[in-house]
């Protein structure tokens, strides 16, 4: 028999090698992008899509959605290779025990950092899970000071190794300052001396904390009016005919109300029934007076009502744009505090792999310390930084109207789209 025509026998460790290199010949034939496909970092975001909450936790997973919508459109995480976002997504169900659930069910999924999660109580109840697997948790929205302050204490003190919670959002202690300031702000400009403030408030973590940093603010502010009285309810009451009573009676100049979505409708048809008469409904920060639902459904009820909020700088050309696209995406809702803050939540993320080259806990934890993100496109008095405790040194708010039942920014004056009307007329 020939040579060609005979076996040719080769030891095993030889026909490894040889098929290695022909494997690796073949490889280097095909083209870079097969050779080496981005990695996915995938992100868990828990939100309330579903339950009393639902029109608000839409908003925040649509605007993280454009948000990774973006970030992948511009090339991903270049640092790594073109890495691409991908959302995990969570549903709370308007509860703290899901929320928990959720989120350590996305981390099972893979998600290698976690947002979320809107409510702080629902957020608060996260903080562990992120904490004991972890993994790190970027906050967007929810501002019970707490929640990080814990965390920063629990390690300062030997008790946990190292912090994963850090939080994008305004503190309830930032709310209570810069609501005095506004409020102090527009009475002088309006030539008007209210004196007598009501809070009435839900009663949950965020409705007390914010109630009891709103009086903190006021007392060390001191502006030329007073919490005359502060009246809390229950989180999912269906009747504030008493608590409005007592308002009533108080003979507020103005009213500062903490609600949600629900209560917020059903405290502004009381006042209305009860014929409550004030000066204005001014709250010191509320989620319950600016989504497309209740304004639709209140209608001249919660016109020229205020809320001192954080809310998208529309000074920013960039933000008017991915504003235009969110109406075009969410069917000609506001882009606003809940689909802002989950948009650039995404944007910081992005940032953050960018910096760390890796999706490894601890080496995203130390690039989140380091951030330093110079183009946000909320309010704010500055970039992104964390401070000591975690929370967004520069997160700030501006204070919005119902306009023809539009919100718009009235205070400060430099960021306002509109004039305010105060006080309003009876």
């Amino acid at each position: 028999m020939s040579e060609h025509g005979s076996t040719i026998r080769l030891p095993r460790r030889s026909f490894l090698t040889a098929g290695g290199a022909a494997a690796g010949a073949v490889m280097l034939g095909f083209p870079a992008v097969l050779r080496s496909q981005p990695k996915t970092i995938k992100i868990g975001a828990v939100h309330p899509v579903t339950g009393g909450l639902a029109e608000i936790g839409q908003a925040c997973r649509l605007g993280a959605q454009m948000g990774v919508d973006a970030v992948n459109a511009a090339g991903g995480v270049k640092s790594m290779g073109g890495a691409r976002l991908e959302l995990l997504l969570g549903d709370s169900q308007t509860n703290p025990d899901v929320a928990r659930t959720e989120a350590e069910r996305l981390i099972n999924a893979g998600a290698v950092i976690l947002t979320g999660a809107f409510h702080s109580q629902h957020t608060a109840a996260i903080v562990p899970v992120a904490q004991q697997k972890r993994v790190p948790f970027l906050i967007d929205i929810s501002a019970a000071d707490a929640i990080t302050a814990n965390v920063a204490r629990s390690v300062k003190e030997g008790q946990q190794k190292a912090q994963y919670v850090y939080r994008l959002f305004i503190t309830t202690a930032a709310f209570g300052r810069k609501a005095v300031q506004f409020m102090t702000e527009i009475f002088a400009d309006a030539k008007v001396t209210p004196k007598r403030v009501v809070v009435i408030y839900s009663n949950d973590l965020f409705g007390q904390t914010q109630a009891r940093q709103f009086q903190a603010a006021v007392d060390a502010l001191r502006p030329p009016f007073a919490i005359v009285e502060t009246i809390a309810f229950p989180e999912n009451t269906q009747d504030l005919s008493t608590e409005v009573s007592r308002v009533k009676a108080a003979k507020p100049d103005v009213i500062a109300p903490v609600v949600r979505a629900t209560s917020g409708i059903l405290l502004l048809q009381e006042l209305a029934k009860q014929r409550v008469e004030a000066m204005g409904v001014i709250s010191p920060g509320t989620p319950g007076f600016y989504e497309k639902g209740q304004i639709d459904q209140l209608k001249e009820l919660i016109e020229n009502v205020m809320d001192n909020v954080p809310w998208v700088n529309f000074k920013n050309p960039r933000a008017v744009k991915i504003g235009e696209e969110y109406g075009k995406r969410s069917g000609g809702k506001t882009f606003d505090t809940n689909s802002g803050y989950s948009y650039e939540a995404m944007e910081v993320m992005a940032d953050v792999f960018e910096r760390a080259k890796t999706t490894e806990a601890d080496a995203v934890v130390e690039a989140i310390k380091k951030t330093s993100f110079k183009d946000p496109i909320m309010v704010s008095s500055g970039p992104v930084v964390f401070n000591d405790l975690g929370d967004n040194l520069n997160a700030s708010t501006a204070m919005i109207q119902i306009r023809e039942q539009k919100p718009q920014v009235v205070w400060p004056r430099d960021a306002a789209q509109t004039r305010y009307v105060f006080p309003v007329k009876k």
